[in-house]
């Protein structure tokens, strides 16, 4: 049985995929298309004058040439978007894109028009709409003309910032702010605190390999307390598993076969990870744009010192290190991830690449500092982070003047 939990993931990554918009936006407008002449039977009121409702056939005619048009060129503009980013940002956020529900509804709304002027020239031309049937079409074309005119003068503005840098920069943080506040509210997601796993424990492995993009808490939850069982959960999402990597250990009574089919089914496993309740992938994204942006074919320390604001802010919400205790949590345990990757992720490929760019290396020291004082239970790894940084200061730096100021600003 499938929880709401994973009925609304699945649903959720299922409209982001254009054909799905696209599909459903063509249907209706078939729908409307074809049944308008059946539609205009039960219509209260007989037009007997003329309304221009003899034109609609040339409108729609005008409509089906354009939107091919339109359509076309709009999945050009998203490609070369797509490209753009993968080429200067960094490939991971290239599903952060596809996600962009503006360009989604766009191209759905451009297909569907020239479905439904398609569908209207075929009525048309097969004599299927009578005199009533005519003016509901062309009423549904006005209509239709309007929605258009709107999604495109939206689709235009969009176009203007849709894949520049500036806005690759900001779906990743966006993406990696939604699921660091997510963790800050419940770290555990709905789970108890992992605690020191008890002898004699069950190991439970995945079926396929792949990444872990989602965790069902719903289910493992009912599971644990129909069975009267612990379930200490090992493979938190973003983490590889395959045959020989447990993705959760079983304390208690054994189970039968289909109730650990059951527990396997709680992880979705994917072949690619996926920014929702991936902690660190967000943070991996961000310093993968900052390092090529610092490469020396790029060489754009601009860039890497607005990925470095970034990632101040999305850091900055993370919860303090113990959460509050709760007797009534389920007997579900899950560990918390380590701080200490969570910031190396995103800084790690900076301090690598920026150590020879004198406002790169200041900027990341203050912010390491201001990290520190934010976070007072991540100090350690902020200092040592900040020591690696002066290292490879001194060892790239070639002007003096530039070390004097980069390490004495601080």
């Amino acid at each position: 049985m499938v929880s709401v939990s994973r009925i609304a993931w699945l649903a959720r990554h299922a409209g982001r995929q254009i054909w799905f918009r696209a599909a459903l936006i063509s249907v209706a407008s078939v729908a409307v298309a074809g049944f308008a002449g059946i539609i205009a039977r039960w219509l209260p009121y007989h037009f007997t004058g003329d309304i221009g409702q003899d034109a609609v056939g040339t409108v729609l005619g005008i409509i089906a040439s354009s939107m091919l048009a339109v359509t076309t060129f709009s999945l050009t503009a998203m490609v070369s978007a797509y490209s753009s980013a993968t080429q200067l940002a960094t490939p991971r956020a290239t599903q952060l894109m596809i996600s962009d529900r503006t360009s989604q509804n766009a191209l759905s709304t451009f297909l569907g028009a020239f479905v439904f002027a398609v569908v209207g020239i075929i009525g048309l031309q097969t004599r299927l709409y009578g005199g009533q049937g005519r003016v509901v079409l062309l009423l549904a074309t006005i209509l239709l003309i309007v929605l258009v005119v709107v999604t495109l003068l939206r689709w235009i503005a969009h176009l203007a910032a849709f894949g520049r840098m500036a806005d690759v920069i900001d779906r990743v943080e966006d993406a990696a702010g939604s699921a660091m506040a997510a963790f800050a509210r419940d770290p555990y997601g709905g789970g108890s605190p992992a605690v020191a796993l008890p002898p004699g424990a069950r190991t439970v492995t995945a079926d396929r390999i792949g990444y872990v993009t989602h965790i069902d808490m719903a289910d493992l939850i009912a599971i644990a307390r129909e069975h009267g069982i612990a379930i200490h959960v090992e493979a938190l999402p973003g983490t590889l598993v395959h045959g020989d990597r447990p993705l959760l250990r079983i304390v208690g009574k054994d189970v039968d076969e289909a109730t650990e089919r059951a527990l396997v089914k709680a992880f979705m496993v994917e072949r690619h990870r996926r920014f929702d309740h991936d902690l660190r992938l967000g943070l991996i994204a961000l310093g993968e744009i900052a390092g090529r942006a610092l490469a020396p074919a790029t060489n754009d320390p601009g860039t890497a010192i607005e990925v470095v604001n970034a990632l101040f802010r999305t850091l900055s919400l993370l919860p303090a290190e113990a959460p509050p205790p709760d007797a009534e949590l389920p007997p579900v345990y899950l560990p918390r991830p380590g701080i200490d990757e969570m910031i190396r992720d995103g800084f790690v490929s900076i301090i690598r690449e920026g150590a020879g760019e004198e406002e790169v290396a200041q900027r990341v020291l203050k912010i390491l500092a201001a990290l520190g004082k934010a976070l007072p239970h991540a100090g350690a790894t902020t200092h040592a982070l900040a020591e690696e940084l002066r290292r490879n200061v001194r060892r790239v730096m070639q002007d003096e003047a530039a070390l004097a100021r980069t390490l004495g600003g601080v």
